[in-house]
């Protein structure tokens, strides 16, 4: 795949239902089909790395259910529960050969998808993911602290924080974070951030994957990756440096290009 130049490309928005649900769609660009799924503090906005992103997918950016404008599950209890609704959408969508990137959180529900059905995908991104036990260090229990220090210390550089957000957070991103919140702590709460059956079940995924991390992750230890990489045969792990936990914040065009040879 080339790489074409990337330009802002407004995205349209919808709601499809799926199993009794409701979920809101962003959608943008053209080309093969991308689904991104979004970390534990849902989705703040349309961003660099979206767009470059767009510029060589069409890309399909949904509130995962709970987050957002996405209806609740109210009988949703873990990661897997959502990975079930999402694979639900791709069947909705009728859409194949899709690469799926998972950013955090998104990509733990990426990685349950992928051990119940691939048949509908191209590749597979996760990105500083959640899901796995580390075999060293904990994964940080962002119910325990403010919403802007979890998402500072998620960053490379925490005083980009502010270039970001400006002096005073806006009252729609606290919304936002907290309602998310909320849901994250529904489903991933005993145990925090990751499942016990996972690791098992990685050997089915036969679907070429690639494993993305910041060298600067102060929120999901590194071992992860390797654990991961441990459990995907088919996988390759790439480390972008200068990069925190968000890692599409702190290097978008590097995280881009990486997705878009990987796809390719």
């Amino acid at each position: 795949m080339t790489t074409a130049t990337a330009v802002t490309i407004e995205p349209t928005t919808r709601t499809v239902e799926v199993a009794g649900l409701e979920l809101k769609l962003r959608e943008s660009g053209s080309g093969p089909p991308l689904l991104l799924l979004h970390r534990s503090t849902g989705v703040i906005g349309w961003d660099t790395f979206e767009d470059r992103l767009a510029a060589n997918f069409t890309v399909i950016h949904p509130d995962l259910p709970g987050f957002g404008d996405s209806e609740r599950p109210d009988w949703a209890r873990e990661p897997r529960d959502l990975a079930i609704i999402v694979g639900r959408l791709l069947e909705a969508l009728d859409i194949e050969d899709v690469t799926l990137v998972g950013l955090g959180f998104g990509g733990f529900v990426a990685a349950e998808l992928a051990t119940m059905n691939q048949t509908r995908l191209k590749s597979l991104v996760l990105v500083s993911s959640a899901g796995i036990k580390p075999r060293e260090g904990e994964i940080v229990d962002q119910m325990l602290i403010a919403h802007d220090d979890y998402v500072r210390r998620g960053l490379n550089d925490p005083s980009s924080f502010e270039t970001r957000f400006g002096a005073e957070l806006h009252p729609d991103v606290k919304d936002i974070w907290e309602f998310s919140r909320i849901m994250a702590a529904r489903i991933t709460w005993s145990p925090y951030m990751f499942s016990r059956r996972l690791p098992h079940l990685l050997g089915v995924v036969s679907t070429p994957t690639l494993i993305v991390w910041g060298d600067n992750d102060q929120i999901i230890p590194t071992i992860i990756s390797n654990q991961y990489a441990e459990g995907l045969a088919n996988s390759t792990q790439e480390t972008i440096a200068s990069a925190g936990h968000i890692v599409e914040w702190d290097q978008p065009e590097q995280l881009a290009a990486l997705i878009t040879s990987h796809a390719g």
